[in-house]
């Protein structure tokens, strides 16, 4: 639901009369729930109202009638986490749903993986008010669920739990983590989140032949997680949520809703009600504008909002006049007493047209509200919002790419349309906007690695024997076992975890061209552009937002030896475009924690990479995008070793994927590593290392 509309409405059970309005005096009344000392923190966005199904532990203060206790939720943990400090018990002033809603049912945006087809309605607060489907669909679904959590399954990789035998996961951050965050934890609650969505999302795969129900990954996700306390930011407030920036992407409500961005899972407006006698007014937080309501979007600094409610099943049909009440009360108010609102835009992605893209735009303040009759001829609440001056660009960035690649307007210090000229699906643009510069030093541009005639490879190994396509699940697929017995991607090609080493399909397998294990051989399939820095030369960007996991180009170059690496003149000091796997890379974390499925760990998810053969790799002559990406000691860009049979032999490749959200028109940068120890002149490092300009707050001040 956007701006308030309902999903797949659902008439509720005859004893509960959806027909009452609240006035005003009654949504003040509510009584707020205030847990205790030795109690967990609520759960903000999306508590499991009634009872609570197989795999999903109740959670303060939403829990089954008749229980005394919550769950302890801050015993210690192994995982790794940011220090920091801790939270006060987080308030929470809504009143629960009717029983029997299970919101991880219910659909919500599905970006690219598959949804339940079955959906619920919703209060105009962002909670669920009635059950799935009818009692017969009901009873299907708790069946099959059923069925699959009866399931044992091991060594494969394909059951969301081992009923406990797994490795317990319980978070180790602070309550002040939790309840208030910073940059290093949003990124680390947005790359937990994502990386135990993904693996949901492979599990699911795998089962989808099996059976027809197929979960909500994100819901599934964010429920875990929130249970768990892998979250911040819970402390409700007005204006700048600590730790997210603007300009700031996310793919799914539930990772706004981890952040403490925008707390309904559901609904597009979020508003909180203070206790205090000068505070009962309810006041706005936050707002998503993605289309649910006939919205006027297109000024990048004023946003004609729609009210919520009125609307049936059909989120674009309005039924009933809307009233003044919870969200569009609260933005009555909020013009009143003039407080910042969070605002949140939905936009269409353009790398994949059904996904949706939400964009944080920012901090806007209500200046007008007034009432239209709708299409429908139905009374609607408008809200005029502007956005408060100041403040870096975020929307209008993609209303700028928009009209570049609708023709509306010309690219800004274009050089040139396409260096590549015509050999990368995409054309890669040369954009300079710093001084004069208007050629790149020379080079061939080539997009695929190449080996010399004297560099001796691996024989073949066995193809797979899929004459379509390789498909999750099937373990007959040779190259689904290479992998650990578990596809690499999702179904719309998102890395699900790093690798030791990862297997793609290759010439010698049967299986079709667009079989979906082999992501890293089809080439750019982002908008990129190579761009002159102010400080670090030729850089490289997209124009299409990336999301986490997605491939974005090969390192391409001329494979050489080691000897002819310590030459000078051909891959020594002055050659800049050096990619080495021999170097030293400072590790770090992004596949999903086995725990929060319970999960036992396996060398699967080991991300230290297992190599066959060193590999170097000079663009420096031969190269294609990737001899652009710069270095930096906090890149969003990680390196994956990729093996497939090419000419008849298997060849080592290196692909780029993203570490998180990357917004559009940000700088894509990995970690150059530096050399082992064993090439180093002296005590003061490698011998060829480099001044850093990387700008982070963990700059290790050289590299190479």
């Amino acid at each position: 639901m956007e701006g308030g509309s309902s999903h797949n409405f659902i008439p509720p059970s005859a004893g509960f009369d959806k027909s009452r309005v609240l006035d005003v005096k009654p949504l003040r009344s509510l009584m707020p729930v205030f847990p205790g000392a030795s109690q967990a923190p609520p759960f903000p966005c999306m508590p499991p109202f009634g009872q609570t199904p197989n795999g999903y532990s109740p959670f303060y203060p939403f829990q089954p009638q008749g229980s005394q206790t919550s769950p302890n939720l801050n015993s210690p943990s192994p995982m790794r986490t940011p220090t920091g400090p801790m939270p006060a018990p987080i308030r929470s002033y809504r009143a629960p749903a009717p029983s029997g809603a299970l919101p991880h049912d219910f659909p919500e945006e599905s970006n690219g993986e598959r949804g339940s087809s079955m959906g619920g309605a919703e209060d105009d607060d962002g909670y669920f008010d009635a059950h799935l489907g009818s009692s017969s669909s009901r009873k299907k679904t708790t069946k099959a669920s059923s069925s699959r959590k009866k399931k044992k399954k091991s060594g494969d990789g394909d059951s969301l739990t081992n009923n406990g035998s797994g490795v317990n996961f319980v978070s180790v951050m602070s309550p002040f983590q939790v309840e208030d965050g910073n940059r290093e934890l949003v990124n680390y609650v947005l790359v937990n989140f994502d990386a135990l969505r993904r693996r949901i999302c492979q599990i699911e795969d795998a089962k989808e032949s099996k059976n027809g129900i197929i979960k909500r990954a994100d819901l599934k996700a964010g429920n875990i997680l929130m249970t768990k306390k892998v979250r911040t930011n819970m402390r409700r407030r007005i204006g700048v949520v600590p730790g997210v920036e603007i300009g700031d992407v996310f793919y799914f409500r539930m990772e706004m809703c981890a952040v403490g961005l925008h707390a309904p899972s559901m609904a597009g407006i979020d508003y909180m009600t203070g206790k205090g006698d000068a505070e009962k007014d309810p006041v706005a937080l936050s707002i998503v504008s993605s289309g649910g309501y006939d919205d006027d979007t297109e000024d990048s600094d004023v946003l004609i909002y729609s009210g919520q409610g009125g609307n049936n099943n059909n989120k674009d049909k309005q039924v009933a006049d809307q009233k003044l009440e919870r969200g569009n009360l609260a933005l009555e108010r909020s013009l009143n007493h003039g407080n910042e609102v969070r605002v949140i835009r939905g936009v269409r992605d353009e790398v994949n047209s059904t996904t949706k893209v939400y964009v944080y735009d920012g901090l806007y303040k209500v200046h007008e509200s007034w009432t239209e009759r709708g299409k429908s001829g139905c009374n609607i609440f408008k809200y005029k919002l502007v956005r408060v001056p100041g403040q870096p660009g975020a929307f209008a960035v993609w209303q700028t790419i928009r009209k570049w690649k609708d023709g509306f307007s010309s690219r800004a210090g274009l050089v040139l349309q396409d260096l590549t000229s015509g050999t990368e699906p995409i054309p890669v643009s040369l954009v300079n906007e710093v001084d004069n510069e208007k050629a790149l030093g020379s080079f061939t541009y080539f997009p695929k690695l190449k080996y010399s005639k004297s560099f001796t490879l691996m024989p073949p190994s066995f193809g797979c024997n899929c004459h379509n396509a390789c498909l999750p699940g099937d373990m007959n697929c040779s190259c689904i076992q290479k992998n650990g017995g578990s596809f690499p991607y999702t179904g719309n090609g998102i890395l699900v975890s790093r690798k030791q080493l990862l297997h793609e399909c290759g010439p010698t397998c049967p299986c079709s061209p667009n079989c979906k294990n082999r992501v890293s051989q089809t080439g750019v399939k982002l908008r990129l552009e190579v761009f002159k820095t102010k400080d670090r030369g030729w850089g490289l960007r997209s124009w299409d937002s990336i999301r986490a996991g997605s491939f974005i180009c090969e390192y391409a170059g001329e494979v050489i030896d080691e000897v002819k690496l310590k030459q000078k003149g051909h891959a020594g000091e002055d050659d800049e475009y050096i990619f080495d796997t021999g170097r030293n890379y400072d590790s770090f974390k992004w596949n999903y924690e086995p725990g929060l499925l319970e999960e036992e760990t396996s060398n699967d998810i080991n991300e230290d990479y297992n190599i066959p053969y060193r590999l170097i790799i000079s663009a420096k002559n031969v190269g294609n995008v990737s001899r652009f990406i710069n270095h930096s000691c906090s890149p969003n860009v990680f390196w994956q070793p990729v093996l497939y049979e090419h000419n008849n032999q298997s060849s080592l490749h290196i692909a780029f994927f993203a570490i998180r959200h990357i917004p559009p028109m940000t700088e894509l940068t990995y970690d150059y590593g530096n050399s082992s120890s064993s090439e180093a002149d002296n005590d003061n490092g490698p011998h060829w290392k480099n001044k850093c300009l990387c700008g982070s707050s963990k700059c290790r001040g050289y590299f190479g």
